[in-house]
């Protein structure tokens, strides 16, 4: 399988050659890795003034492939050798690129920060895919590249059998090298329709996190991700769950007509906003109650001044990735002992969590059903009695700006409310009266005129000698 990518001379990249930069791999060498399947290697057939072009070969042993499958029923083993596996791009070139290329498509380049946020002048080749012209247009047309599909004949000198079911692709485009590069990452496995590994739960984090930027408004985007992941129901609706999530989506995508909307995602902006009030209440210990896959929990332990880190959730699932994501394995003795990732429920009373100086509920009460929430209040200001919570939950006059919402006009599959912020401030001063709480309301994101911020946060401040008044 062979995969060219070629940089023009422009403003933005005066010296083509810096595209070594933005690979991580330099144009001087070439460079064999071990990749699943078989070796890939990286070299530079042109580099000048004018043109940079790398080139990644990736040479399949379908023979290796096969060893280690037990079970095997194929009705025609001969196939599973004799193919054209090791010629024409497939998901196999994907997890190839995933490898060779994993700084490039996470967009890292350290001193090269301008280089990285620059559009270049690109050219991808790719001399067999599978798939027909019109399916390649429809692919990667919507999203910015100028596409060159071309049929290939079975056999030259055999014109009678007509095209082979794949064609030969180009694509021209002005792209950051890293965007360019998660097109093909999530693409060339949807055009193959196939994965040669088990598909499981990392693979929607992979599509949510290299398609992120772009996917949500794909017009193609439920063929996508149905043959991304391997048309299995379940992941497939969780990932369009993430998709359609603002979560996971830059906000400028998600406007209507909106040109001045801020290019961060909503999720980077929401986090930085609850990491700066939990900075200026200066506590020694923070739970992130529904805390997820943990990235909050990072950021958290970076904040000096906090001797203790917990983070609860009902999912043991989201414990052990939130446990993955911080790398605990690899953390030190004293690291540990700053650490907790606890199984715990919001509507039952734990006492390990009873008086920490700051709880976090972050995007988590809407995911309540309505008639529980009094029985989590009453734990969280009743029974754990923090000295601070923060919550953030969702500004529902605000998803007007937000097309293709799940029905009901909510945000996610799994929200079982939303409020407005008439609703939410009423439920807060409720509960500063109940409990014995100062409460202050902020906006979170852009406040759009009449509807208000995209998110709302809420910052209880237990009373002085309210203690265990209820």
């Amino acid at each position: 399988m062979l995969l060219t990518i070629s940089a023009e001379r422009s403003p933005s990249l005066p010296t083509p050659a810096d595209l070594g930069y933005l690979l991580h791999k330099h144009p001087d060498r070439v460079q064999p890795f071990p990749v699943y399947g078989g070796t890939a290697h990286v070299f530079y057939p042109e580099v000048s003034a004018e043109r940079c072009t790398a080139a990644l070969v990736l040479e399949v042993d379908p023979v290796a492939l096969v060893r280690g499958r037990s079970g095997s029923r194929d009705g025609f083993a001969l196939g599973q050798y004799v193919n054209d596996r090791p010629y024409v791009a497939s998901s196999l070139l994907s997890v190839a690129m995933g490898k060779v290329f994993r700084s490039a498509l996470g967009g890292r380049c350290p001193g090269h920060e301008a280089l990285l946020a620059s559009d270049l002048q690109l050219t991808v080749t790719v001399p067999a895919v599978p798939g027909d012209p019109d399916l390649l247009r429809r692919l990667f047309s919507p999203i910015g590249w100028e596409v060159t599909a071309s049929e290939i004949e079975l056999d030259a000198t055999r014109p009678e059998w007509g095209a082979a079911p794949v064609v030969s692709l180009t694509l021209n485009g002005s792209h950051r090298l890293a965007d360019a590069l998660s097109h093909l990452y999530v693409l060339l496995p949807v055009l193959d329709d196939a994965k040669h590994y088990w598909v499981d739960d990392d693979e929607v984090d992979k599509l949510v996190r290299a398609g992120g930027g772009w996917l949500a408004t794909h017009p193609d985007r439920d063929l996508i991700t149905h043959r991304y992941l391997a048309h299995q129901r379940g992941l497939t609706d969780a990932a369009m769950a993430r998709l359609i999530d603002l979560d996971d989506r830059p906000v400028d995508e998600a406007l209507e007509d909106h040109d001045t909307a801020p290019s961060r995602p909503l999720v980077r902006i929401r986090h930085d906003a609850v990491i700066d009030v939990v900075h200026g209440l200066q506590p020694a210990s923070v739970a992130d109650l529904g805390c997820g896959s943990g990235a909050l929990l990072g950021s958290l332990l970076e904040m000096q001044g906090i001797t203790r880190v917990i983070g609860t959730d009902v999912s043991d699932t989201s414990l052990r990735k939130a446990a993955k994501r911080l790398h605990v394995e690899q953390m030190t003795e004293r690291q540990t002992e700053r650490l907790s990732l606890w199984l715990s429920s919001l509507q039952y009373e734990d006492e390990r969590l009873a008086g920490v100086d700051v709880a976090i509920l972050m995007e988590v009460i809407e995911h309540i059903d309505s008639a529980r929430v009094p029985a989590v209040a009453a734990n969280v200001f009743g029974a754990m009695r923090p000295g601070h919570v923060v919550l953030t939950t969702p500004n529902v006059e605000h998803n007007v700006r937000y097309p293709q919402l799940f029905d009901g006009g909510l945000r996610h599959a799994d929200h079982r409310f939303e409020w407005t912020r008439d609703e939410f401030a009423g439920w807060a001063s409720q509960i500063g009266d109940t409990y014995g709480y100062d409460h202050r309301l902020l906006p979170v994101g852009d406040d759009d005129g009449g509807i208000g911020p995209p998110t709302q946060m809420a910052i209880f401040s237990r009373r002085s000698g309210s203690g265990d008044s209820r």
